[in-house]
């Protein structure tokens, strides 16, 4: 009875279509990695021919050659691979995907709905290589539930670094009433500082504290208008200075990390000056614009890929939102390549979740193709976006004590970059979830 048992249980396993679970089937104590080349996300040079001792969840050595491994270890041949650190996305919308029925379905779908799409919006980025995201607006909290649960082991997918809901100004990019029916809207009532809409520096801060009470890791603001949003323009300025001034108060004494969605100068100008931490999108960025951003450290956060969808992808849009895609998205790329040349520090994101999830690494083809080196850009969304989340003495480079988050791609991107989307292993908090 016992062998018929064991006889049925090993058919089952070894039949094709029984598929392990990530979660449990790859992981170890120990693993040794031989890198035939090693982009470590800090130094200039890629090192060829490398071993990598990683136990439980932590890089422990990093040596020359490859070494045999120690009694215990897993054996990790990467020798035609480039291992990297894992690699960090600074904006999605790791719980939603823009597509035809976006504007329709809202109506229609609720939390739960949101959610179990979600799970699969993080497995196909992690699998891509982005170890690491940081989420820059999510409706009815489900980024921080998703962020939740993967911490939990429930699902596969990247750490989560959540704003939760946007916080906009009444009619804003982010106020999600806007341009509802009267009738709808009626229904909705006037959102406040819970739901993220603000107006005066006293609600200001009350919607940092209610993002603190409600677990946000980050802030997200939308200080212009944007372009999916059902607004006429997708540019001009939506917080005063003084609103501004507020948000910064709060987020200080709360230790956030502040990043603000900005097509428009003005609008951006009042954020910098206001001292947030990034800019994203930076579309119509000027010179002096850039000026400031250099005096005052502020990162700049491109989302090119998100420009070129929606400029690709503008006839099945809102009829409001036609002529913005048309006019803000194709412009991007180029205010990027004259930001990197005027010295702007710039952290790699790409609005993920307004394009398919996972084909995140288009945007180092894009940055490259604007003038920034390979090994900056890879650089990037490694060692600089660990410092723009400052996490920096935990993740973003490949370094004894470091944690184990690591991936790979087949080749050299140095001389090929669309390798970026190629990426064939990934590990993650020393587990392995996807190998060669």
């Amino acid at each position: 009875m016992i062998r018929r048992y064991l006889l049925i249980v090993c058919t089952v396993l070894c039949s094709p279509g029984f598929i392990f679970s990530t979660a449990t089937a790859a992981q170890a104590d120990k693993y040794l990695i031989h890198a035939g080349m090693l982009i470590d996300g800090e130094s200039d040079e890629a090192r060829r021919e490398l071993s990598v001792s990683v136990e439980n969840n932590t890089i422990t050595k990093i040596e020359k050659g490859y070494i045999d491994p120690a009694p215990g270890q897993i054996l990790i041949d990467l020798r035609d691979q480039t291992l990297m650190p894992g690699l960090m996305d600074l904006h999605t919308h790791i719980d939603t995907q823009y597509g035809p029925k976006t504007y329709t379905e809202s109506l229609f779908i609720d939390k739960a709905d949101r959610a179990l799409r979600a799970t699969g919006y993080a497995r196909k980025t992690l699998m891509a290589g982005f170890t690491t995201v940081r989420n820059l607006g999510s409706r009815q909290a489900v980024g921080l539930n998703l962020r939740d649960a993967i911490n939990a082991g429930y699902i596969d997918g990247p750490r989560v670094y959540a704003a939760g809901d946007s916080i906009a100004t009444t009619g804003g990019h982010a106020d999600r009433t806007n341009g509802y029916s009267e009738r709808f809207s009626h229904l909705l009532g006037d959102p406040g500082p819970v739901q993220g809409v603000i107006n005066g520096p006293v609600e200001a801060r009350k919607a940092i504290r209610q993002r603190y009470k409600a677990g946000s890791d980050v802030i997200k603001l939308t200080v212009t208008g944007g372009v999916l949003s059902l607004g006429k323009s997708g540019d001009n300025p939506q917080f005063m200075v003084d609103e501004l001034e507020g948000i910064m108060e709060a987020a200080r004494d709360y230790s956030f990390v502040v990043g603000v969605h900005a097509h428009g100068a003005e609008g951006m100008k009042r954020a910098v000056e206001a001292g947030v931490h990034t800019v994203e999108h930076g579309t119509y960025m000027t010179k002096d614009i850039m000026k400031l951003m250099k005096r005052k450290g502020t990162y700049y956060v491109p989302t090119i890929s998100a420009g070129k969808w929606v400029a690709e992808k503008a006839d099945s849009y809102p009829a409001v939102v036609q002529p913005k895609a048309r006019k803000v998205g194709p412009q991007i790329q180029s205010t990027f390549a004259k930001a990197y040349k005027a010295g702007v520090k710039i952290a790699f994101g790409t609005d993920a979740g307004v394009f398919p999830h996972g084909l995140n690494a288009k945007e180092f083809e894009y940055m490259t193709e604007a003038g920034m080196p390979a090994m900056e850009a890879i650089q990037s969304a490694t060692s600089v976006a660990a410092k723009v989340l400052r996490i920096d003495n935990q993740l973003g480079r490949v370094k004894a004590g470091l944690l184990a988050d690591l991936v790979a791609v087949p080749g050299d991107p140095l001389q090929d970059i669309s390798l970026m989307n190629k990426v064939s292993f990934v590990m993650k908090d020393g587990k392995v979830y996807k190998q060669p």
